[in-house]
């Protein structure tokens, strides 16, 4: 099977240019007459979570700024295309190996999308504020709550939770694009959606049913999600974090941390996908996030 081509089918699923909005679609119902959000869904993209400070508090870019974004983006690719013959795999780490170019044209200038500006809000007085890395390792006291580093290499408790398969660095919840593995499942049924990571195969399972929260008591590493429908959007609440894992970014400690992800298929290969976290232990506002969730499983039929 020749990679590049199915790569290109891939990104190819979308036209250059999508919005993400698509106020006439309607979704296709389960058997249950609820919208259907079942599949594999991608969540790679080169938007910055963040906005770059020139934009200020624009949440779109211009058409001639995303043809200047695609523009360097397709002389990066074929510079690497051209240097991999006898430069070997050191130059050709660009998006179209580890996967962080969306799928469609950048239109967003961050993911972030509120506070206004779409920077994080300044940390709340007395956060824990702890930025894991790759290496070397900080310095800190267990448990480690970052997702990647560590405090030292005396035992797996000193490395970062997804060094130890226990939360992925893009899994969330909420989830957030990275380096690579940027794919979900999504499985439903009547009173129940799974919604499963490929990163560390975290399977959330959303009840449907109207059963109360656990007891606050009680806390998760994924925390404790409950959903309900709100028109054509699918709204997760998740609550009962273990305190064990950061809130967003490197603030907090996730012991008040409250969760809300709104999924809507806006297209037949599109559910965009709202976060807002908010944790007043961590910061002094709450953030909000826009990612667009694109479909991929139908590219098995198209490339085997």
């Amino acid at each position: 099977m020749n990679i590049k081509l199915l790569i290109t089918g891939l990104v190819s699923f979308l036209p250059y240019g999508t919005t993400w909005s698509a106020e006439d679609y309607l979704a296709p119902r389960t058997e249950w007459s609820q919208p259907d959000l079942q599949g594999v869904w991608n969540f790679s993209s080169d938007i910055p979570l963040q906005r770059p400070s020139q934009y200020d508090e624009r949440e779109y870019l211009t058409e001639t700024e995303i043809a200047e974004i695609q523009s360097r983006r397709t002389a990066i690719d074929e510079f690497s295309d051209a240097a991999i013959p006898n430069g070997g795999v050191n130059e050709a780490y660009n998006d179209f190996w580890v996967e962080t170019a969306g799928i469609g044209d950048v239109v967003r200038t961050s993911i972030l999308v509120y506070p206004p500006n779409g920077r994080l809000p300044p940390f709340a007085e007395g956060a824990l504020i702890v930025q894991g890395r790759l290496a070397p390792d900080i310095e800190g006291e267990r448990p480690v709550r970052v997702i990647t580093g560590g405090i030292g290499d005396d035992g797996p408790e000193d490395r970062a939770l997804s060094e130890r398969c226990i939360m992925g660095f893009n899994a969330g919840p909420p989830i957030t694009p990275s380096l690579y593995n940027n794919n979900l499942q999504i499985v439903q049924n009547r009173d129940h959606v799974v919604i499963m990571t490929e990163m560390v195969h975290d399977a959330r399972i959303v009840a449907l049913d109207g059963r109360p929260a656990l007891n606050e008591d009680i806390g998760l590493w994924s925390g404790d999600s409950r959903g309900y429908w709100d028109g054509g959007t699918l709204v997760v609440e998740t609550r009962n974090f273990n305190g064990m894992t950061q809130s967003f970014g490197p603030a907090g400690t996730s012991d008040n941390k409250f969760l809300t992800e709104r999924l809507t298929r806006i297209s037949e290969d599109t559910i965009e996908y709202e976060f807002a976290v908010e944790d007043k232990q961590a910061y002094t506002d709450r953030i909000t996030g826009v990612i667009p969730l694109t479909k991929v499983a139908r590219l098995h039929q198209d490339y085997l």
